[in-house]
C-alpha cells in the first residue's frame, strides 16, 4: 500500500548530523533524541529526521534497531508508492542494462541503489526479493507491482529470511508471490552454467557477486587441477573447468547444493572433470593434506566467519586457518585464492589473517589481485559496508 500517513519528526541529538550532512545514510539508535512519542513509533515508520531546525530527509525509523534512521529520500513529504518504486527501480535497471547483455544479476544493493534493506536478484522472468528492513513490510505490493512493470518479469520470491531481519525485529518467511516456478533455474556465468535454487538455496540461490573474480581465478587455472572449497552449487570450479583446467574438486557441507553443482557441470558439459565431496571445510583439507594432494589452484570462499564486530577476533583465526590448510595444498608456483564476504573485516586486517596463514603453513607468497564484488553490486560511497567482498589471489613458491 502507498504510504500516505502524516510524517512524524524525529530529532538528531545535538551534534550528531555531520555524517548524515557528509552523505552518510544511516543514523545510529544513540545518535537520536529517544524521548518516549520517538520510542513509541512502530517499526518502519516514515519520518522527517531533522537536526535542530534544518530537516535531512525522509527516513525509515525502527526504534528498536541499532541502524535507527535510514534516509530513503531527501523530500520529506515525497510519497513513497508504486511509482516512488518505479523511479528507483528504473534507475538501477539502467546500470544493468549498461552492464550485462542477459537479465541475470543484482538488480538492487540496497543502499548502494538508494533503497535500503532492499536485496534483488534477477534471474530473466524471475525475481527474488530480501525485505531486510521494516519500512518495507507494508510497501511490498506496491514494490512487487513496480518491479514487475519496469522489469518485465512474470515470477516473484519474497525470501525473508535474512538473520539481520531478527536485528529488526522482523519474523521469516519464504514465498512465491507472482507466477510459478518449475526447478532451478539454469544461469550462464564465464561460460559455465550455473542452477540456481531460488526457493531452497542459499541467500536468493546464486552468488553474482564473485563473478569477475570467478573470471580471474578461471584464467589462471587452465590446464591445472582445481579445488574449489565451499564451492556451493559450482562457485569457481565451472568456470575454471568451463575455461580449461584439467580437473576440479569441489568441497561443501550441503548436499543439496552439491547436486546443482553436479547438475550444473553436466550442463557445461565437464561432468566429467568434475567431483565433488560433501564434507566440513576444514576436515576435508585437512584429509586432502594427509592424502598427498597437491592442486595447482585453490579456492576458499567460505560464508562470513565475521559477521559482526563482535565476532571479528574469532572471525580472523577462523580466516587464518584458513590461509593455512589452504597454502598446504598448493602445488609449488600454484595460485591460492581466499575471499571473505564479512563487512566486519576489512581487506587489510584479511591480508593480515592469510599472510599469517601463508606463513604457517611454511609458504612464501606474491599478492597479485585483490577482488571484490561485480559492478552490480555498487557500494555506497559514505558507507564502507557495501563494499563487503574480498577476493585475494596469491602466487605461492
Amino acid at each position: 500500500m502507498t504510504d500516505t500517513a502524516p510524517r512524524p519528526t524525529v530529532k538528531l541529538r545535538p551534534g550528531k548530523g555531520r555524517r548524515l550532512a557528509e552523505g552518510a545514510p544511516w543514523a545510529f539508535a544513540d545518535e537520536i533524541a529517544m524521548d518516549r512519542r520517538t520510542k513509541g513509533l512502530a517499526p518502519g515508520t516514515l519520518v522527517r529526521l531533522v537536526e535542530g531546525e534544518t530537516a535531512l530527509g525522509l527516513a525509515a525509523f525502527n526504534p528498536e534497531s541499532k541502524i535507527a534512521a535510514r534516509l530513503i529520500d531527501c523530500d520529506t513529504e515525497v510519497e513513497v508508492g508504486r511509482d516512488w518504486f518505479a523511479a528507483r527501480l528504473g534507475h538501477a535497471l539502467a546500470l544493468r542494462a549498461r552492464l550485462f547483455d542477459a537479465p541475470f544479476y543484482r538488480l538492487v544493493h540496497a543502499e548502494g541503489d538508494g533503497l535500503p534493506g532492499l536485496v534483488i536478484d534477477r534471474f530473466g522472468e524471475a525475481a527474488v526479493i530480501q525485505p531486510n528492513a521494516a519500512w518495507l513490510e507494508p510497501l511490498l505490493p506496491d514494490l512487487e507491482a513496480a518491479l514487475m512493470a519496469v522489469t518485465g518479469c512474470t515470477m516473484v520470491v519474497v525470501n525473508a529470511t535474512a538473520r539481520v531481519r531478527r536485528l529488526e525485529g522482523l519474523d521469516e518467511r519464504l514465498e512465491v508471490t507472482h507466477g510459478s516456478l518449475d526447478g532451478p533455474i539454469p544461469v550462464t556465468m564465464n561460460g559455465a552454467t550455473y542452477l540456481a535454487d531460488l526457493t531452497g538455496g542459499q541467500k536468493t540461490g546464486l552468488f553474482y557477486d564473485q563473478r569477475p573474480n570467478h573470471a580471474f581465478a578461471a584464467g589462471l587455472a587452465r590446464g591445472g587441477r582445481v579445488l574449489d572449497v565451499f564451492t556451493h552449487v559450482g562457485g569457481f570450479a565451472l568456470a575454471a573447468l568451463a575455461a580449461g583446467a584439467e580437473s576440479a574438486l569441489g568441497i561443501d557441507s550441503s548436499a543439496p547444493a552439491l547436486e546443482l553443482a553436479e547438475g550444473g557441470a553436466r550442463l557445461t558439459g565437464v561432468a566429467e572433470r568434475f567431483a565433488t565431496r560433501r564434507a566440513d571445510a576444514f576436515a576435508a583439507m585437512e584429509a586432502l593434506a594427509g592424502e598427498g594432494s597437491r592442486f595447482d589452484l585453490v579456492v576458499c570462499d567460505p560464508p562470513a566467519f565475521a559477521p559482526s564486530k563482535d565476532a571479528l577476533p574469532q572471525g580472523l583465526r577462523a580466516y587464518e586457518r584458513l590461509a593455512r590448510l589452504g597454502a598446504g595444498l598448493v602445488a609449488p608456483g600454484g595460485w591460492l585464492v581466499l575471499c571473505s564476504c564479512s563487512h566486519a573485516a576489512d581487506p587489510e586486517s584479511f591480508h593480515r589473517a592469510n599472510a599469517k596463514g601463508i606463513g604457517r603453513a611454511g609458504r612464501t607468497a606474491q599478492l597479485v589481485n585483490s577482488g571484490r564484488a561485480g559492478p552490480d553490486h555498487p557500494s555506497h560511497v559514505a558507507l564502507p559496508e557495501t563494499s563487503y567482498l574480498k577476493a585475494m589471489v596469491y602466487r605461492l613458491d
